[in-house]
């Protein structure tokens, strides 16, 4: 992974988001141009803020880095509500999920 890497995941989440770079930065609780330095390259966020924007995007570090995904904010709000389900729902799930896949 590298620092172009960071800032355009940064970018693609919240361009997919759908918030300016000047609301992030607002949302976080930074100055205006907070989320611009980000992604034009002019600095990178402390693990601290790299955890907050990841709170942020409402995904895990892991969720960041992968980029196998284009919504892993919708596979986490799944993941959060399949943790509630019980075994015989998650069943149920789980052939709905493998229906979907043999189409």
């Amino acid at each position: 992974m590298t620092e172009e890497f960071i800032r355009d995941r940064i970018t693609q989440l919240r361009l997919k988001k759908g918030v300016s770079e000047y609301q992030m930065s607002y949302d976080l609780g930074h100055s205006r141009g907070y989320v611009y330095n980000i992604s034009s390259g002019k600095a990178l966020p402390p693990l601290k803020e790299f955890l907050a924007i990841c709170d942020y995007f409402e995904i895990s570090p892991q969720q960041f880095f992968d980029t196998s995904s284009d919504n892993p904010t919708l596979i986490q709000k799944a993941l959060d509500g399949m943790k509630q389900l019980d075994e015989s729902d998650m069943l149920i799930l789980l052939g709905i999920i493998n229906r979907f896949l043999s189409k």
